[in-house]
């Protein structure tokens, strides 16, 4: 029988990660334990996991391993100095992407996708729900593509307070920019099979990769049964990774300037003051109402983000190739790429997933599809997108700026002109001046990990 996937960690078991410095069980029968993350070594599955993560031979090219687009030197994230957007992956490496590369650090907090009704108590500090179509119904996360048959155990939809009448439905949750993965097993599955990434054609033909490398031990592991089931290699390679990035401190290691901060342990510069100050200013940057910055409960440091989606409507960036084609558009939640019942309606198109900000200053590219190179110029659109518009779009056939350019005008509605500094108008000042855009990507610098006091 397979066996149930691996679920994601709690805030409580973070929180107990930090204050007791040992990992997250996360276990299932006959799972080694791990130990404290800085002084024991990983368990016998997380490190079958870890060779399996920086092995090529599990792709169809024989080129390309998680880590080929996971960069463990740029905080598995992209690697530094690329010059597309999106990888190229496929058989002989010639497949573009559809969306740039997302960090794999600080996942394993990721709740299930679920669309629930908003909390306003909850949410008091996180951003106002859009204006989108109107659904009375919970709508959590239903695998149907081909390689996510492992079910998660513990997708339940996230439920509202006692009293809560809100009538808003939220989306939440769930890993890639579109939440269609419940859990970091099924997350790790994505790539192996999708035809422009490491590309294995089916299930069989991954499974019987991971038994030309690692069948003894997977035997040893989980049993020898388990080889005789193309499905049950596979899960238990999957979940081999997961682990790995579970129970590594490098995918969570909370070392960047602002986590000292928070300790006590260092200064902020004054550009960096006045950059954190603009940051949690609901008139001025608000980016807090989205990207939560305060420490959780039990001290818990933040995770910088609600994992809740947002419709931005970022410009079209021809640089990703499907773009060539007019008719193409990348909707988030409602696909490509997701297929299931919460891709059918009409509320969740266009919306994608709030990232981490930790270590977003080492990203080549920024948004979904990677439009922006830089910070400033990320701040720039926020406050620029519908004040100054001419300076966020192309000029469209009519001379005038062809707004929100990579959405259809049909799901317009869904776009955020609810928080600020997305709530001014045409003509109207931007919410920050370059200054203040300067201080706040200064603030944002804090957020990258390993840094270590100055040497005096």
């Amino acid at each position: 029988m397979q066996r149930p996937a691996l679920p994601v960690a709690s805030a409580a078991v973070l929180a107990g990660i930090l204050l007791a410095g040992t990992l997250p069980s996360l276990s299932r029968a006959g799972d080694p334990a791990p130990g404290p993350s800085t002084t024991r070594p990983l368990s016998a599955v997380a490190s079958l996991g870890k060779r399996m993560f920086f092995d090529p031979s599990l792709s169809g090219s024989g080129a390309m391993s998680c880590a080929f687009c996971h960069d463990p030197a740029n905080h598995y994230g992209p690697r530094p100095g690329a010059d597309t957007p999106v990888v190229y992956g496929g058989p002989k490496l010639d497949r573009p992407g559809l969306r740039t590369v997302p960090t794999l650090t600080y996942k394993e907090l990721t709740p299930p996708f679920t669309i629930g009704p908003s909390n306003p108590e909850s949410e008091a500090a996180e951003a106002a729900p859009m204006a989108v179509a109107e659904t009375s119904d919970l709508v959590p996360f239903s695998a149907t593509n081909a390689f996510a048959k492992l079910v998660v155990a513990n997708r339940a939809p996230k439920q509202a307070k006692a009293g809560n009448t809100s009538a808003n439905m939220v989306a939440r949750g769930g890993l890639f920019w579109d939440g269609r993965a419940g859990t970091l097993q099924d997350q790790a599955l994505g790539p192996l099979l999708s035809p422009f990434e490491m590309a294995n054609t089916d299930i069989p033909s991954l499974a019987r990769a991971v038994k030309a490398g690692y069948g003894k031990e997977i035997g040893q592991l989980f049993g020898a049964q388990i080889l005789k089931d193309p499905t049950m290699t596979v899960d238990e390679a999957a979940y081999a990774i997961a682990r790995f990035e579970i129970e590594d401190p490098s995918f969570h290691p909370f070392t960047s300037k602002y986590d000292a901060y928070l300790a006590g342990k260092a200064k902020l510069t004054p550009a960096e003051a006045r950059g954190l100050k603009l940051f949690n200013d609901p008139k001025k940057g608000n980016c807090a109402a989205c990207h939560l910055d305060t420490p959780g409960a039990n001290g818990a440091p933040p995770m910088f983000t609600d994992y809740e989606f947002e419709a931005l409507a970022v410009p079209r960036n021809p640089a990703i190739p499907a773009n060539g084609d007019p008719a193409y558009h990348d909707l988030g939640i409602c696909g490509p790429l997701r297929t299931d019942a919460a891709a059918h309606q009409a509320a969740n198109c266009g919306l994608f997933k709030t990232p981490t900000l930790r270590n977003v200053a080492s990203r080549p590219f920024f948004f979904h599809n990677g439009i922006y190179h830089s910070l400033t110029d990320v701040v720039r659109f926020y406050v620029e997108r519908d004040t100054e518009p001419q300076k966020i779009y192309p000029k469209g056939p009519d001379g005038k700026p062809a707004l929100y350019n990579d959405l259809p005008r049909k799901y317009w509605g869904n776009i955020d002109r609810i928080d600020a500094p997305l709530d001014r108008h045409l003509g109207e000042k931007p919410a920050l001046d370059a200054a203040e855009i300067a201080d706040v990507v200064a603030f944002l610098h804090t957020l990258t990990d390993g840094w270590h006091p100055p040497v005096r």
